[in-house]
């Protein structure tokens, strides 16, 4: 198994210095992922944190109600800030996470990240790089719900979502992106029929087509 952390280490997270990913490669674990299971929940004591090696996971608030909003994604190459922060302080996690594609993540047990930071240049510009980039994110996610128009939110969110995925369409369904969106399956097909109208996108059963340019 350290030979397949090795391999994510290298190809993944190539800035690494090499005691760190010795390190690493030591003391964690490897971890697959099926796309649909829930990583994380909310009020859980988090053990590890996760550096994303392939796959895709999608973090996300739900209600009292049940309804889930959107957060951000973690792809390649990346880390959950958030967790970083419950390990830290020892503290229950306020967010969900799921798998969205099969994924697989090397496991950082919380006993180690004290170390890391004092010990590992690399690692320590890493999370600053991961705390940063989450901000971005989150103050985008703000932006958009606080001065933004729900039409304005779905294409960004569209747009956000073709470019992570590198491809022309997506498999996701009316209900999935209402939940991210935190409204209802009616606003989003009338708003997603509109966009069809104008010629943004193809809608097909389970999946959207972008057809013109970003």
């Amino acid at each position: 198994m350290s030979e397949d952390i090795s391999y994510f280490l290298d190809t993944v997270f190539p800035d690494f210095e090499p005691e760190l990913k010795q390190h690493l490669i030591r003391e964690c674990s490897l971890k697959t992922i099926p796309a649909g299971e829930v990583i994380m929940r909310a009020g859980q004591y988090i053990k590890h944190t996760l550096l994303i090696g392939s796959g895709r996971v999608k973090l996300y608030r739900q209600g009292d109600d049940g309804q889930e909003a959107f957060i951000y994604d973690l792809e390649p190459g990346s880390a959950c800030a958030l967790s970083m922060i419950c390990n830290t302080k020892q503290e229950a996690s306020e967010i969900m996470a799921k798998a969205l594609e099969d994924t697989v993540a090397i496991l950082i047990p919380i006993q180690l990240m004290d170390e890391l930071m004092q010990k590992y240049k690399t690692w320590y510009y890493f999370v600053i790089a991961n705390y940063r980039a989450r901000f971005e994110e989150l103050l985008v996610v703000f932006d958009n719900v606080v001065f933004k128009g729900m039409d304005e939110r779905l294409e960004f969110y569209l747009k956000n979502r073709f470019s992570t995925t590198k491809t022309s369409q997506i498999l996701i369904t009316h209900h999935q992106i209402a939940n991210d969106l935190n409204t209802s399956r009616e606003v989003i097909s009338r708003l997603l029929k509109k966009m069809e109208q104008d010629q943004k996108i193809r809608l097909q059963r389970n999946s959207i087509e972008w057809v013109t340019r970003m």
